[in-house]
């Protein structure tokens, strides 16, 4: 679905594939990356994980052009890393 969208328009496309049947989202995979050039569809994960980064792509391509955006992506993933890292030290010390 992806690849049909992105042949029609000349905007940016982010596909989601979508795992299921027999392959386990591979076909869905193939399809999204397997483009024409002049024809790029930006592929993320598969299923949830594909949404979340889908939308994290949108707002960097939105934030190329706003400031204020650019700031609370940065923001956002800055404490992302915080909270890892954090998660991190504590897993540490349990198993230390």
């Amino acid at each position: 679905l992806a690849g049909a969208v992105a042949a029609r328009t000349s905007r940016p496309v982010i596909g989601i594939p979508v795992s299921g049947g027999g392959l386990a989202g591979m076909d869905a995979l193939f399809s999204t990356v397997q483009m024409p050039p002049g024809f790029p569809v930006a592929t993320v994960a598969l299923d949830k994980a594909g949404a979340r980064n889908a939308a994290w792509r949108a707002a960097q391509i939105l934030a190329v052009a706003d400031p204020a955006l650019r700031e609370k992506i940065e923001a956002a993933r800055a404490k992302m890393r915080a909270d890892v890292e954090k998660a991190g030290e504590e897993i540490s010390k349990k198993y230390a």
